[in-house]
């Protein structure tokens, strides 16, 4: 065997399997029933060691309302992972990141809620608007910095354990159409 070959055969490995060991480790995965209906389903991503202790919101700001003017509000959920690693699914265009909030010291994200306007029929629609997270000291509540369109829904079922991953559902551009951005999310537990 070519030894020079045997630390890249090991390395392709060791990635293949790290990616499998943090999926095989999911033990649930937490929704809410309230998610717009637009876009498509980015890729899963997942803390690589730890949990979610925090997390930021791409937000494009109001545009103002007129005529000819988009609302997405919306665009991007980002984890903080207890590492100090960033990880996020498919995030929108517009807007930008908001200052991380944080569960106390020792605490984790367990479940959340979703700010969700309802579509607009002939109006600019942005479906969602804002999040929630609840910490494993089931009183500490994080909820995001974004609008106030829309109404927040139920929560989601609490982890186990702790929140690990993150999945989006993000509407691409529309061009000369209304455009929405991020319309859903899930969460991955691990154990």
């Amino acid at each position: 065997m070519n030894c020079v070959a045997y630390p890249v055969i090991l390395s392709i490995l060791a990635c293949f399997l790290h990616d499998t060991n943090i999926q095989s480790y999911v033990i649930s995965t937490i929704t809410v029933p309230n998610g717009g209906p637009w876009g498509s389903w980015g890729k899963a991503e997942f803390c690589s060691h730890g949990y979610a202790v925090g997390f930021s919101l791409k937000i494009e700001p109001y545009q103002g309302g007129k005529k000819g003017y988009d609302d997405t509000s919306l665009n991007g959920i980002r984890l903080v992972c207890s590492d100090g690693t960033f990880i996020s699914s498919s995030v929108g265009p517009w807007g930008g990141w908001s200052e991380i909030q944080y569960c106390p010291r020792l605490t984790k994200m367990i479940s959340f809620s979703l700010r969700v306007e309802r579509p607009q029929i002939n109006g600019d629609d942005s479906a969602c608007s804002n999040i929630q997270f609840l910490c494993d000291d089931n009183t500490t509540i994080l909820v995001g910095n974004s609008h106030l369109w829309g109404t927040f829904g139920p929560w989601s079922q609490q982890c186990s354990r702790f929140i690990c991953g993150i999945q989006t559902k993000v509407e691409a551009p529309q061009d000369s159409e209304d455009d929405t951005a991020l319309n859903d999310v899930k969460f991955f537990c691990c154990p």
